[in-house]
């Protein structure tokens, strides 16, 4: 059975009420995302105290950002606030923003990730760890006469895109989150091999899906493909998602767009995402329409993440973008998607 959840991409205060209002509507999931100026941790907090049965995830919390007994002792407290509805969505983030925003060595991130995970494990579980890895050395000893927490068990999904991090997330993962450049198709021929064959020779189950679709509802179809291009151009302008449109026949958009970035030039680069790309990637247009896409982009997921595009949060200039705001567009997906409508 499939788990339907929404992306809460925007300001904490504005992402509570959407929380609030998708809990009422009858989904599933309300997922957390993390970015320079806004807090995954800190929103699922929020979630959770707001909503009393809805699952809470995060799509992702930067997983390098936080010690590792930092990351263990906020993913407790969510858990034990939750009641137990937490999801742990991890992701490495680029390798710019590792460095940059991070103030972590980008380098061999699939490893990093790897340790990280059976570290948070043991965190978790046990009262005293001591941990020599090659990325992290923790000893965690009790202090005082205060009793040791209990043990827990928190869901961990991961982000994954290149084959090393899919099979991370296929020899420790509970569940992988799919970024909203990977496709069906990418899913089928790329994803789902490596994990199923990384989970296989590790002797465990194939994690959980997670696939997050772009989602822009619209009666005006033409705008509704323009918001769905600027947020595809948004993430292909990065470098670590060439091989996305190597693999759908598209080798040199992730380069043309990089050079539009430089620019600022935002039209240009909504203009040159390839219509097929939009169709691969993204659910757009009426309602009914939306619906009837979705059935063809996420047939077989466990978690469906509807993923409205932020670049609605905040226009960029000179994109020629509705003015409508992306909390629109949050209640027009809560709207079509609610089970208790």
């Amino acid at each position: 059975m499939t788990n339907l959840g929404v992306s809460l991409a925007t300001d904490v205060t504005t992402a509570v009420g959407l929380a609030r209002r998708a809990e009422a509507a009858g989904f599933d999931e309300v997922w957390a995302t993390e970015f320079v100026h806004r807090s995954a941790t800190i929103a699922m907090g929020a979630f959770t105290a707001a909503t009393s049965t809805v699952g809470v995830g995060s799509a992702i919390a930067y997983a390098f950002g936080r010690s590792p007994v930092v990351l263990a002792s906020e993913s407790r407290d969510l858990q034990l606030l939750s009641g137990g509805r937490v999801i742990l969505g991890l992701g490495s983030a680029q390798p710019n923003r590792m460095r940059d925003w991070l103030g972590v060595d980008p380098r061999a991130p699939a490893e990093r990730m790897l340790e990280l995970v059976k570290l948070l494990r043991r965190l978790w579980s046990e009262p005293a760890v001591t941990f020599e890895g090659r990325f992290y050395r923790v000893r965690v000893e009790p202090v005082g006469p205060a009793a040791a927490p209990p043990a827990m068990t928190i869901p961990v999904y991961l982000a994954a895109v290149n084959q090393r991090m899919i099979a991370v997330a296929g020899r420790v993962g509970d569940g992988i989150v799919c970024h909203p450049l990977v496709s069906r198709r990418i899913l089928e021929s790329h994803v789902l091999p490596t994990l199923s064959a990384a989970a296989q020779a590790a002797g465990r189950s194939v994690p959980k899906i997670a696939q997050m679709p772009i989602v822009v509802i619209d009666d005006d179809i033409d705008m509704a493909r323009r918001v769905a291009a600027a947020q595809i151009a948004f993430y292909a302008q990065h470098a670590a998602y060439r091989f996305v449109f190597e693999h759908h026949g598209h080798s040199r958009l992730g380069e043309a767009l990089r050079n539009a970035a430089t620019q600022n030039d935002w039209s240009t680069m909504i203009d040159s995402v390839p219509d097929d790309i939009i169709d691969e990637l993204a659910a757009v247009g009426s309602a009914a329409e939306v619906r009837e896409k979705l059935e063809v982009l996420v047939p077989d997921a466990d978690h469906v993440i509807l993923h409205s595009p932020s670049v609605l949060a905040s226009e960029p200039s000179g994109a020629g973008l509705p003015s409508r705001s992306y909390a629109t567009n949050l209640d027009a997906i809560i709207d079509t998607f609610g089970h208790n409508k």
